[in-house]
């Protein structure tokens, strides 16, 4: 794996949540922004900067490809 995607392992494995959940819990939010989105999971979801950044962009290119 390369890319955000190469996170996702130690993701679900240090926060006990699937990717999924993640990437539902960052589309549910209000926030659209890139940064916006990985300072709330930071703040409020306890995630590293790496982590959060990771879903955040893997989620917007999902979401932006359509």
């Amino acid at each position: 794996m390369k890319g955000p995607a190469s996170y996702f392992p130690s993701i679900e494995e240090k926060y006990g949540r699937s990717i999924s959940e993640w990437q539902t819990l960052i589309r549910s939010s209000e926030l659209t922004k890139h940064m916006e989105l990985v300072s709330w999971l930071k703040s409020e979801h306890g995630l590293g900067h790496g982590h959060a950044n990771a879903l955040v962009a893997h989620t917007l290119k999902e979401d932006a490809a359509g």
